[in-house]
């Protein structure tokens, strides 16, 4: 059988589509900060905006300190309140069991 053709499996014979690199702009990005100081030498980054995607969308968002330190409190907390409540439960019951 010829590539392509069978089972209809699809795997990974598809087209995979790509950004479309225009939507990325250096304006208001550290990486025009850069560009300015090449300038300056008389030089340029001909591939600056390929890095401007790390700076725009939802991948722009700065973390704090605090955030990167809470990040996972909230699902702890709700394990441990979970651990501790069960613990105590458990513990009942096994008084009871020997109180009788």
């Amino acid at each position: 059988m010829a590539p392509g053709h069978g089972h209809g499996h699809g795997h990974g014979h598809h087209k995979m589509e790509l950004p479309d690199y225009r939507q990325w702009k250096i304006e208001g990005t550290p990486l025009e900060i850069v560009q300015e100081k090449l300038a300056a030498q008389g030089l340029r980054d001909p591939r600056g905006r390929n890095e401007a995607w790390r700076y725009m969308g939802g991948l722009a968002n700065n973390v704090s300190f605090l955030g990167a330190i809470l990040k996972g409190f909230k699902w702890g907390f709700a394990a441990f309140v979970i651990a501790a409540v069960s613990e105590y439960f458990l513990e009942s019951q096994l008084k009871d069991k020997k109180d009788h």
